[in-house]
């Protein structure tokens, strides 16, 4: 098992500029108006790639209270053999991938797809909201920080 290097709140405390910069960035792609569940799926499936625990596990725990169904959520690794996904997150997803592993650079097939969904501005958004994942994604992977617990449910009353 390994162990944290420093934990997300250190970040927070030792470059505060720099964790705002970040997450003011990170917030942009929302306030533009693209749908905050399929950010959410985005930032997922980067992190899954990246292997940022921490990140998967928070964008997981956001997905949820956002109302993402949990088919999904546990799909998102697997999307292409999932009918759960819309056109939309699809072409997304496969944008996502190719933005975050650069291997092959951004095919044509891939970009018309996404244009094909995402008017220009909201291409320009979703292509921030992937870049800044991939970023967060490196500090958390870096540094090992450790995922966030799953908040306790209240005991059911009997």
């Amino acid at each position: 098992m390994s162990h944290a290097r420093s934990e997300y709140t250190d970040f927070r405390s030792q470059a505060p500029e720099l964790y705002e910069a970040i997450l003011a960035v990170s917030q942009q792609a929302a306030k533009a108006g693209l749908d905050k569940q399929l950010l959410e799926l985005v930032k997922i499936r980067a992190s899954q790639i990246n292997g940022c625990a921490f990140c998967v596990q928070h964008h997981v725990l956001l997905a949820e209270k956002l109302g993402v169904s949990a088919d999904k959520i546990n799909l998102v690794v697997v999307w292409r053999e999932a009918p759960q996904f819309s056109v939309r997150e699809r072409a997304a997803l496969a944008f996502t991938e190719a933005l975050t592993t650069l291997k092959d650079g951004v095919s044509d097939d891939v970009y018309d797809q996404a244009r094909a969904e995402f008017s220009e501005t909201e291409l320009v958004f979703l292509t921030s909201a992937i870049g800044v994942i991939n970023l967060w994604n490196r500090f958390g992977a870096a540094f090992r920080w450790t995922p966030t617990e799953r908040p306790a449910r209240a005991a059911a009353s009997s």
